[in-house]
């Protein structure tokens, strides 16, 4: 490739719309552009780099006996009622009519379509087991893209869905797929990840993992244990928090003047606010009734946990004069269990002496006892876990950090197979439905952490698997036509066994160099006359900050021990 012909120009400078330095890069070095909130073009150097990527994916993939299918976009949105999730997932999913008023959708992920598929085919126990992945575009309307490829709405996806006759053979084939996924991570360049306990979400199953690149540029929380190894998503991580345990004291309600706040509460009773109850109020899609849920005035309340409890959608209400309840003096109560849908955490279980609102205004009971003061209820574990809570595993500290999750793995069971009516003959000859696994890496977001992960202030550090060419030469004075004729014998030469890029163009050397770095190619080769005069080429990687001078056989065979 000549870069006088490569279309697209790379910038100086950061662009305004961009922080996260993948984003930048990407930008800058003429990797993608723009075209409305969440959704970009590719060009060539990005294109080059993902379909590496996509190489590595399907070798891993077919290795552990997947097969190709594509799948498409745009599905009838019948497919989605059968499975239940037209009607549960919001805005996200992208529906419209076709021209004949069919309803429609944009699918961002494929389980009903591969059940569609599989149930015309697999109808006998002798069919299974089998896995079928593609590479597909996807369309999610994401409310809050972000970070370039890291948080879009359309992007590139590999799925793969297996099928599966017993749990024992779906929990066989999920622990192959767990080590080709850290095999194709590890092959893209990508180290900092970690494999995690995480919520299955609109996806179902009860078992699911996701494999996060562990950074500070992520938006997601996760809870480790240095000590035993406890890892998980803070979404559905558990852990030990240290009880009060008070003694029994007499209820009493305690006029409590302009405290709306456990802060405030705590600061008036001179309390921690461990020793308080805290009430949050949320409405749950579907439901009538909203949620009062009744937590430790420490600790906050864990919407997907939440989720996970209700099997719905949840949306904190903080308008709550229309359910009676007084904002910063709600309480528990008996009463409640007729109009609300009430949910005691885990933490108020056994303290005997916390203060809580007296859903009067004004007005705080101090002293409350749940089991005493309520009777026997049930607890759930609703609480997001932070750094100071202890592990249950092994009881030391907890430590939290941000990662970008980079793939995802789920045990489905039968919850799409079951509903959209997929089943087979067992060898007895009676009928049984098969059960499920799904599997995805978003290419995109995959290749914006390796930049996270291999940069240097000048641009990316491309990993030779998946650098966009493996060889960059620039050709200072490229006007001389020694340097001209030398420039364009190497690049001949190079081609019959590289993928080569030559920088044509008459720019000077330092903006030759910065776009080199801005492509990160592993190896660079510069020509010039002072060079030439040696009958020397100098020959710099893109990952060490000093070249060396070679001559032709020298270049050869650096080149050959490079790339063997």
């Amino acid at each position: 490739m000549l870069m006088s012909n490569l279309f697209g120009k790379t910038l100086r400078d950061k662009p305004a719309s961009a922080n996260l330095i993948s984003h930048i890069f990407l930008l800058r070095g003429g990797y993608i552009r723009n075209v409305c909130s969440g959704i970009y073009s590719y060009l060539l150097p990005a294109i080059k780099i993902q379909k590496k990527i996509e190489a590595i994916i399907r070798e891993e993939m077919n290795r552990i006996d997947g097969q190709e299918i594509l799948m498409p976009v745009t599905l009838p949105a019948e497919l989605w009622e059968e499975s239940g999730r037209l009607k549960t997932i919001g805005s996200e999913l992208l529906r419209f009519k076709d021209r004949t008023d069919r309803d429609m959708v944009l699918a961002m992920t494929h389980e009903e379509a591969v059940v569609h598929l599989a149930k015309a085919e697999a109808k006998s126990y002798s069919d299974y087991p089998f896995m079928l992945y593609q590479i597909q575009t996807k369309f999610r309307d994401e409310p809050r893209a972000r970070g370039g490829l890291i948080r879009v709405r359309e992007f590139t996806m590999k799925d793969a869905y297996s099928f599966h006759t017993s749990q024992e053979d779906l929990e066989g084939y999920y622990e192959k797929v767990l080590k080709a996924y850290e095999a194709i991570y590890k092959k893209v360049g990508l180290n900092n990840v970690a494999a995690i306990c995480s919520d299955s979400g609109m996806m179902g199953g009860k078992v699911a993992h996701e494999f996060m690149y562990l950074s500070e540029a992520g938006e997601d929380s996760i809870a480790f244990c240095d000590n035993c190894g406890y890892k998980a998503n803070v979404e559905v991580a558990t852990a030990d928090i240290e009880k009060a345990e008070g003694h029994e004291q007499d209820l009493e309600k305690i006029h409590t003047p302009g405290v709306d706040t456990i802060e405030k509460l705590a600061h008036f009773f001179n309390v921690n606010t461990s020793q308080t109850i805290k009430a949050v109020v949320f409405k749950a899609k579907g439901s009538p009734k909203p949620v009062v849920v009744f937590i430790r005035g420490d600790l906050q309340v864990n919407e997907a946990k939440l989720r996970s409890i209700l099997k719905a959608e949840v949306q904190e209400l903080n308008d709550l004069a229309e359910f009676n309840l007084i904002k910063g003096a709600v309480g528990p109560e008996k009463s409640f269990e007729d109009e609300f849908n009430v949910i005691y955490d885990i933490s108020l279980s056994g303290e005997k002496n916390l203060i809580c609102g007296a859903n009067e205004k004004d007005c705080h009971l101090k002293g409350f006892c749940l089991q005493r003061d309520i009777g026997e209820v049930a607890f759930h574990d609703v609480f997001k876990v932070d750094s100071d809570h202890k592990c249950k595993q092994c009881g030391e500290s907890l430590i939290i950090r941000r990662g970008i999750e980079v793939g995802n793995i789920f045990q489905l069971g039968d919850k799409y197979t079951k509903s959209m009516g997929m089943h087979y003959i067992t060898k007895e000859g009676s009928t049984a439905t098969p059960i499920m696994g799904c599997y995805g890496i978003g290419i995109g977001r995959l290749l914006a952490c390796v930049i996270e992960e291999n940069h240097d202030d000048f641009g990316p550090i491309w990993p030779k698997n998946i650098a966009p060419w493996q060889i960059h030469i620039c050709a200072l004075d490229i006007a001389n036509a020694q340097v001209k004729s030398a420039s364009l014998a190497l690049y001949e030469k190079l081609s019959e066994k590289y993928d080569v890029l030559l920088d044509d163009r008459d720019f000077s050397a330092g903006v030759q160099f910065k776009d080199a770095d801005l492509l990160g190619v592993p190896v660079r080769v510069i020509i010039s006359k002072r060079n030439l005069s040696e009958d020397l080429f100098e020959v710099k990687l893109r990952d060490e900050e000093n070249g060396k001078k070679m001559d032709l056989d020298g270049l050869l065979n650096f080149l050959s021990d490079y790339w063997h």
